[in-house]
């Protein structure tokens, strides 16, 4: 660990206030050199109003100065926090002082990392930080808030609890394996209690699917022929125009995508290129690509303004399994429409599937859609308690975890040794111990864990 201090601006430059944080073991001394009032001796958690001195004896700003005594601050090291006017000026200039007497410049995250290496959060924890400055929606920022709480931990906490258990009973076994008369570990009892450990796991690690989706948003492709609506669609749900509109069929000729928030949830809408047959090169290029769409979203709107045909059906229909689709009626404002026995005809061939009229060129009924994929992504109640894996580290850990578990398992069946299954229950307790770092995580892993971090954080 480093035991240097380091300095950053904590926020963005041009707004009305801006805070440049130290921590380190000497940070209280360093802020207490450039300051005009003695801070040296204060108590932690108080706030002091002076002005910050530059090595020249000018004054650089009035400002505020919170002081933190380990180890209750961020970092779990002596911190201080400047708040000064907003100048991009005033707050380099603070910064600057601050390096000339003794800081350096902090890496992105190394805050965090801080936190983490002296104790003041895990692994997980410390990556939920990340998640929480770039939430972008209501459902990221619960998730987030919910690691950062420690509740993904405590789950994580009981799983090794039970692991040790089971671990400890056959190792107490192995130790008095002479004494025939005494038996220490029930197998079917650890039967039980191993397969209530891979079931968990197996939660934890489908939650993921559902979590990265709501982390980079629902993907939606909105496909159908040329000339059909789908741009124009698209910019309805993007309240934009963000795709270019025209009569000419086959304007739209590569994937356009952008998200939109519904109900508190991102939804990544993709604008394909119309589905027909065509000699033209970059067009079929498009319609590939369409394809491909298809198959990475959850969620299909097949926009129509006729009856398809039924091998039209059948072929939408073989493309999207194991998805949601959405079959939308459009044009509904046109006065030769024929949505009703559009209808009629679709109920019939297809009356399992939802079906719904709209004008995208009125915006009629766009609010009722919205409304059907919220409700067709099936998103699960998130509050702050809920334990969802965003991230893929975690997920490949857990992964990792249920196949050993598993292996535990038929071990088991297979009244194998004692010394055997623990090994296995070993390999298990290590990779779930990556998720928060319980034992020792190498450097190039903590890198590659912070380098996304924004300075000051």
């Amino acid at each position: 660990m480093n035991n240097d201090n380091i300095c950053a601006l904590a926020t963005p430059a041009g707004g009305a206030i801006g805070i440049v944080r130290v921590s380190g073991p000497e940070a209280i001394s360093i802020t207490n050199s450039i300051f005009n009032k003695d801070i040296s001796l204060v108590k932690p958690n108080t706030v002091h109003y002076g002005e910050i001195i530059d090595k020249d004896g000018s004054t650089i700003d009035d400002v505020l100065v919170t002081v933190y005594r380990a180890p209750h601050s961020y970092t779990g090291e002596d911190s201080a926090e400047i708040s000064c006017h907003g100048s991009a000026y005033i707050l380099n200039k603070v910064v600057h002082t601050l390096i000339d007497a003794g800081c350096r410049q902090a890496e992105p995250g190394e805050y965090t990392k801080r936190a983490y290496l002296n104790g003041k959060m895990d692994l997980s924890q410390a990556e939920a930080v990340a998640d929480l400055v770039s939430a972008t929606n209501r459902a990221s920022h619960k998730m987030a808030l919910s690691q950062l709480k420690g509740h993904f931990s405590s789950e994580l906490s009981i799983l090794r609890d039970q692991l040790l258990k089971i671990t400890s009973l056959l190792e107490l076994e192995l130790d008095f394996s002479d004494h025939e008369e005494l038996e220490f570990a029930d197998r079917g009892e650890l039967m039980q209690l191993a397969q209530k450990i891979h079931q968990r796991i197996t939660t934890l690690a489908k939650s993921f699917e559902t979590g990265n989706a709501l982390k980079e948003g629902i993907p939606v492709a909105i496909i159908g022929k040329t000339n059909v609506g789908k741009s124009t669609l698209l910019n309805q749900l993007l309240h934009e125009d963000k795709a270019i509109v025209s009569d000419i069929h086959g304007t739209t000729r590569d994937v356009i995508e952008d998200t939109t928030e519904i109900n508190g949830i991102t939804f990544r809408f993709i604008d394909t290129a119309g589905i027909r047959q065509t000699e033209d090169k970059v067009e079929q290029l498009g319609i590939e690509r369409t394809f491909k769409k298809i198959d990475e979203a959850t969620l299909i709107l097949w926009l129509i303004d006729s009856i398809p045909s039924f091998e039209e059906i059948k072929n939408i229909q073989e493309r999207c399994t194991d998805k949601k689709l959405i079959i939308v009626i459009n044009k509904i404002d046109s006065n030769d429409s024929s949505a009703n026995n559009i209808i009629n005809q679709l109920t019939t061939a297809t009356p399992t599937l939802q079906h719904l009229e709209i004008s995208a060129k009125l915006g009629t009924n766009i609010s009722q859609l919205e409304q059907a994929l919220y409700t067709a992504a099936n998103i699960p109640e998130i509050n702050e308690n809920s334990v969802i894996v965003t991230s893929a580290r975690h997920y490949e850990a857990l992964t990792h975890a249920n196949e050993s578990i598993t292996r535990v398992i038929d071990a088991m069946e297979a009244d194998l040794s004692g010394d055997l299954i623990s090994e296995d229950l070993r390999i298990c307790l290590e990779q779930l111990s990556e998720i928060t770092g319980g034992q020792i995580t190498p450097n190039e892993v903590l890198g590659n864990i912070f380098q996304h971090f924004c300075i000051g954080k």
